[in-house]
């Protein structure tokens, strides 16, 4: 029992060293209601279609961190979420899935993070 308590040890720390994770995809909900109200406000823009603030918002997410869904390039796109007190963008933001009608409006797929990409929230309507 103690030898395979350790190799399933050793296992999963290989697998996260690899980059691979035992929980890899699980992706933290969070409702909208619980949003910062900035974000929420940003999410209604999304819907709308704008107006944007800033001229990145709905530019392409890459998802060079793969801590989303695996998708092809041009499937994310990205929306500030203002920081109050920044002087710039700020780290927060909601990225937008194309969804199968390929309209990030009206997909459903939201995700937040306020962390610069290092983590995501997918938001719950």
């Amino acid at each position: 029992m103690k030898r395979l308590l350790i190799a399933l040890i050793a296992i999963g720390t290989l697998l996260a060293f690899a980059g691979v994770g035992l929980a890899r995809g699980s992706i933290p909900d969070i409702p909208a209601a619980a949003l910062p109200r900035e974000a929420q406000a940003t999410l209604a823009q999304i819907k709308a279609g704008g107006p944007f603030a800033y001229a990145k918002d709905g530019s392409v997410f890459g998802n060079r961190e793969r801590l989303l869904p695996s998708r092809p390039r041009g499937y994310y796109r990205e929306f500030t979420v203002p920081t109050p007190g920044a002087r710039d963008r700020g780290a927060r933001r909601i990225v937008a899935g194309a969804g199968t009608a390929g309209d990030a409006r009206a997909s459903g797929e939201y995700y937040y993070t306020e962390d610069h990409y290092n983590s995501f929230r997918r938001i719950r309507e």
